[in-house]
């Protein structure tokens, strides 16, 4: 399997957007889901919602995707097709709680 990096850009998206978004996710039984290595959600510089993931593989996305496309048309916001590349490296950090 080939790691995948998942950008999202979403234009009038929010921070309630996004919690809505995880709240409704953890509803659907999909707080943690299956594949995804990393997860981060921000507002970039300019305005815009970003977030970015690191998946096992497309299928493992695409398989999430099932769930989560109807979640974000139901926030109301436009939210453009993500940018989808293969990872050249993914490093994965242990925190020290995890290697205790």
């Amino acid at each position: 399997m080939e790691n995948i990096v998942v950008v999202f850009k979403a234009p009038g998206f929010t921070s309630k957007d996004y919690d809505k978004v995880w709240d409704d996710l953890k509803a659907a039984g999909q707080s943690t889901p299956k594949g995804l290595l990393s997860h981060v959600g921000f507002a970039h510089p300019d305005g815009d919602w970003m977030v970015v993931d690191v998946w096992e593989s497309a299928e493992a996305f695409g398989d999430f995707g099932k769930t989560l496309l109807p979640i974000l048309q139901g926030t109301g916001v436009n939210v453009p097709q993500p940018t989808v590349v293969p990872a050249h490296y993914f490093y994965q950090a242990q925190t020290e709680s995890a290697m205790a």
